[in-house]
């Protein structure tokens, strides 16, 4: 079976690299159509083809400032999903991972191929989530809680998303920056793109009312500014994209890692914490609430109220047979069924029902 992964701004690149080195595993022929990843190096191949189709210009090294790349993706978008769609001759399906100017590509979708697209980000579709399901042959989501938003129907299909553990097998991990390997106590950690919607400033506040121990707010944040976040004293915040090479360092020394999300469907960093068998407190909201309440990989707060994030933190660093129970539950569930083995054999489940049609 010749299978294209397409994901044209490389929004969700290790979920990319994860699944097509696990579809290639079980015998599928894989290429990943992309864009150039200009926040760090791109995850090596493991068994499938990678071609970087889209936005040649937006992602070269003289298109620094975000409004000249934005500015470079919209003329190349056209052009590029043309190429594309020509491409796709050679495929038997192709699977989008990402729609970027989701007006304009799904008038340029390839016709005679079968579409499946994984929506990664269902709550932020609303209405235009349902009409593009609609043009597709299948949708993959990530949890009930999505195919509920979705209308769940028989063109969507649920499918876990995998826990990454090829995160603790990376070749050159690096070390932790030196001010933060010297902390001696308690370490708790918050990792991932800084946004509104992820509620680091409830965490921040909580953190207050946490003695002994220091949080850690790690990733670049978008839409916030860290300097206008009252921080506590015992708050370090590190404002940048953190490689591959880099992460394990910080998951290996984290304590205990919060994900205080507002509203979330799924989250990238959750399953990190999965796969390094991370005790974690996390909002009982989405795709989060599945992961407890199924496998008990966690504790849930109510979003939004500091007091009980506060409780929850404070709680957990007291008790290590606790934190300990939750983390061989995180890896129980990272070695089953969020294993890449699992998720790629029921993709390709969803891929034979779309090619018998």
């Amino acid at each position: 079976m010749r299978v294209q992964l397409i994901d044209p701004s490389a929004d969700v690149l290790p979920y990319d690299h994860a699944l097509a080195a696990a579809l290639a595993r079980h015998g599928a022929d894989v290429e990943l159509v992309t864009s150039r990843f200009v926040h760090g190096p791109a995850p090596v191949p493991d068994g499938y083809a990678v071609a970087q189709s889209f936005y040649r210009l937006a992602t070269g090294p003289g298109a620094r400032h975000p409004r000249l790349r934005r500015a470079l993706k919209l003329a190349e978008h056209v052009p590029d999903t043309l190429r594309v769609r020509r491409r796709a001759i050679t495929a038997d399906l192709l699977h989008w991972q990402w729609l970027w100017l989701e007006a304009v590509t799904t008038r340029l979708l390839p016709r005679g191929r079968p579409q499946v697209l994984t929506m990664h980000n269902v709550i932020r579709r609303g209405r235009s989530g349902r009409k593009l399901a609609d043009r597709m042959d299948a949708v993959i989501v990530h949890t009930r809680h999505g195919a509920e938003l979705l209308g769940a129907g028989p063109r969507v299909h649920v499918i876990p998303h995998g826990a990454f553990d090829h995160l603790t097998r990376q070749a050159e991990e690096r070390p932790l920056p030196p001010e933060l390997a010297a902390v001696k106590g308690p370490v708790v950690l918050c990792f991932g793109v800084v946004r509104p919607y992820k509620g680091v400033d409830v965490l921040v506040e909580a953190f207050r009312s946490v003695e002994g121990a220091e949080l850690w707010v790690v990733g670049r944040p978008l839409g916030v500014s860290t300097e206008a976040l009252d921080a506590a004293p015992n708050v370090r915040f590190v404002p940048r994209y953190v490689t591959d090479a880099e992460l394990p360092a910080y998951f290996r020394r984290a304590d205990l890692l919060v994900l205080p999300h507002r509203a979330v469907d799924v989250s990238g960093v959750l399953f990190a914490g999965l796969a390094f068998g991370k005790p974690m407190v996390l909002s009982d909201v989405g795709g989060f609430r599945e992961v407890v309440e199924e496998h008990g990989a966690g504790r849930l707060v109510a979003p939004g109220d500091p007091r009980a994030l506060s409780e929850a933190i404070a709680g957990l660093l007291a008790d290590p047979a606790e934190r300990e129970r939750l983390a061989e539950r995180a890896r129980a569930a990272a070695a089953g069924p969020y294993s890449w083995d699992s998720v790629a054999q029921r993709t390709l489940a969803v891929y034979e029902k779309v090619l018998a049609r």
